[in-house]
């Protein structure tokens, strides 16, 4: 948490939860075992120790809309987004600037306070403690042995009202001097020390420092303290029989302690005497539970451990909100992947959707969306130079595609994306053929911030005349890979189209039908259609013609420097080409006549989940009047376009 606005999502956040338990815990008061009571808050727990929006999500209310809307009416910024990046404080080492920032200086030093109590606190405890006198009479090590327990060091401490355990890693047994110490009661603290009930004890306090002024987790943390004790009554009952049992309810009369009540590392009656009477009515209640009853509790832990700690994702944009509310819900449905993100941005231009948009924009741009919104003085396809005397308005039921996305850094891509035109652009002409068809395009690139991916243009929209298809596009730009061997110099052309799926199937009576659904993906993958055209071109001596009655040619990619990977030969002598699954590709063509300098062996390709890399290179042979010529490896070429 580095600034007020982290630490109220974190605490909203578990506020909820807690809610939530507590009901559960009142409609199965009566149900579940003090074991299962007190695991309940291990749930809790796990949320406290968990950023809030993880992995963009949330635990059952949309929080960080409900954050960004209160941060943005009290200060009039849209450009930030609360995000935690841990369950604690994480104070910047600069002079606060701002109210907020003054308000989140008093809550960390709030944490150092109650923090520095607490240890404080302890180490006057210890100090006490180290003053004792060590028990000599064999009443704890007669009670351990009886039970089964582990033992500890006990002292016997003057003006101690009642026993406990103190410390985690070296405990310590203290007990009350000059009085003797009922069985029972020492019953009570080893099985303390037997699981470990200090070290929740410093769980819990942890946790009150941290939301030191959440009154509703201070009301759990007591909660908690009470189900732990109760949980240790309800041991010490399982090991007792008849009238033992009704005088353990006579003994916590005794053993309350306001003293040391809650003393941090200890197991020092942590609910202190005003809850000893619901502790009798309990021990009054005592049965053991079916076995049965086990299998119950787990499985409403799991029941309510799934909404808690997995969460929900948002799901589109709510249309009852108003302009920009839904701005804000929007920038607070976060593009967890770099395919959804790009997914977000096409369908965005597409349904002229500044909330699409906003979902997907850096948060230095969200300030300028909510004014475009609020005056409505300019609309998103002006802005990307899809209008009108620019190019024409994209046709929405044909989708979008990424042409050759690449990953240009570690948490960077960049791809051109392609939409389809409904009309030729100013001045230009549009016939039925695809070829005379037009596209727009524009470079763009999707990085990492913060949790959540963006995306910006690189340049603005173009219009490219040509027919939007899936791969293998000779109007759009790609790859070309080149190496020459004798007379001849091979070629590779290499293309990717990626989109996120978007196509939704319907039907009525007049039959079925696919249409384009433009709700964004925020977490998509790409399927990636890739394309390789192979070709030779003769750079020879035209005299050396009629040497060649056939050529072939086989390639496959390979890594830079990488192992050459075995090639499947061409067929000899006749036309035709193959692939393989690993991207391998052959063709052969018979020469005979008068044949041109360009020879075209065809290509094809296949599809793949995610971003598909180019190859570093690819490994190839040329085969020539059947026999192999020799091998070579084919590298990008620097500004190469394609060969036709």
């Amino acid at each position: 948490m580095r600034d007020i606005w982290s630490f109220l999502l974190q605490t909203l956040t578990a506020s909820g939860a807690a809610v939530l338990l507590l009901i559960v815990k009142v409609l199965f008061r009566d149900k579940l075992s003090p074991r299962w009571q007190f695991a309940v808050w291990g749930i809790l727990g796990v949320i406290l120790l968990l950023p809030a929006g993880l992995f963009g999500r949330y635990t059952l209310l949309n929080w960080p809309f409900y954050v960004e809307a209160l941060r943005s009416a009290l200060t009039g910024e849209y450009g930030a987004l609360a995000h935690v990046t841990a369950p604690v404080p994480l104070p910047a080492l600069t002079a606060p600037r701002s109210p907020a920032d003054w308000l989140f200086t008093l809550y960390c030093l709030g944490v150092v306070f109650f923090l520095a109590r607490y240890v404080l606190s302890y180490v006057r405890l210890r100090l006490a403690l180290a003053q004792g006198r060590p028990v000599a009479d064999g009443r704890v090590k007669a009670a351990a042995e009886e039970y089964n327990l582990p033992v500890c060091p006990a002292v016997e401490v003057d003006g101690l009202p009642s026993a406990f355990i103190c410390g985690v890693f070296k405990p310590v047994l203290a007990l009350p001097a000059g009085a003797e110490t009922d069985e029972k009661v020492i019953l009570h603290e080893l099985l303390h020390l037997k699981y470990r009930d200090a070290a929740w004890g410093l769980v819990i306090g942890f946790f009150r420092c941290l939301h030191w002024c959440n009154p509703l987790l201070w009301h759990c943390a007591d909660l908690a303290g009470n189900d732990l004790e109760s949980l240790c009554d309800q041991r010490v009952l399982e090991r007792l029989e008849g009238e033992e049992r009704r005088d353990y309810g006579r003994i916590l009369l005794e053993m309350a302690d306001e003293k040391y009540a809650r003393a941090p590392g200890t197991t020092s009656m942590a609910n202190g005497g005003r809850n000893i009477r619901r502790r009798i009515e309990a021990i009054a209640r005592f049965k053991r539970y079916p076995a049965g009853m086990g299998l119950v509790s787990v499985c409403i832990l799991l029941t309510l451990a799934a909404p808690l700690i997995v969460g929900s994702k948002a799901v589109g944009i709510p249309n009852h909100l108003g302009k920009i509310p839904q701005i804000i819900y929007a920038r607070t449905v976060p593009c967890t992947t770099c395919d959804g993100a790009f997914d977000t941005y096409a369908k965005a231009v597409l349904e002229q959707r500044l909330d699409y948009r906003a979902m997907c924009a850096p948060l230095s741009e969200q300030n300028e969306l909510i004014e475009i919104w609020r005056w409505e003085h300019a609309l998103l396809w002006e802005r990307a130079g899809l209008t009108d005397g620019k190019l024409s308005h994209p046709d929405t039921s044909a989708g979008y595609q990424y042409c050759n996305v690449t990953r240009v850094g570690e948490e960077t891509c960049e791809g051109l994306l392609v939409l389809k035109l409904n009309r030729a652009p100013n001045g230009e002409s549009w016939d039925s053929t695809a070829a005379s068809q037009w596209m727009a395009v524009q470079t763009v690139q999707a990085e990492k911030e913060g949790g959540r991916w963006v995306v910006t243009p690189v340049d603005e929209f173009r219009a490219i005349q040509g027919d939007q298809t899936v791969y293998g596009n000779n109007s759009l730009p790609g790859l070309l890979y080149e190496g020459r061997e004798g007379d001849f110099t091979l070629r590779i052309w290499w293309q990717t189209a990626s989109q996120v799926n978007s196509q939704v199937s319907t039907s009525d009576w007049f039959g079925a039908y696919d249409f384009f659904n433009s709700t964004p993906k925020p977490d998509g993958e790409f399927t990636t259609w890739f394309n390789q055209d192979l070709s030779a071109e003769f750079v020879g001596d035209p005299a050396d013609k009629g040497r060649y009655t056939s050529i072939g040619f086989s390639a496959a990619p390979m890594e830079k420097d990488g192992e050459r990977p075995e090639l499947q030969a061409p067929n000899h002598g006749v036309y035709g080409t193959g692939s393989s699954s690993g991207g391998g590709e052959w063709g052969s063509v018979p020469l005979s006549g008068s044949w041109g300098d360009d020879i075209s062996f065809g290509g094809g390709g296949s599809s793949r989940a995610g971003i598909v890399d180019p190859p570093d290179a690819y490994a190839a042979d040329l085969y020539l009047n059947g026999e192999k010529a020799g091998p070579l490896t084919l590298y990008p070429v620097e500004g190469g376009e394609r060969y036709d």
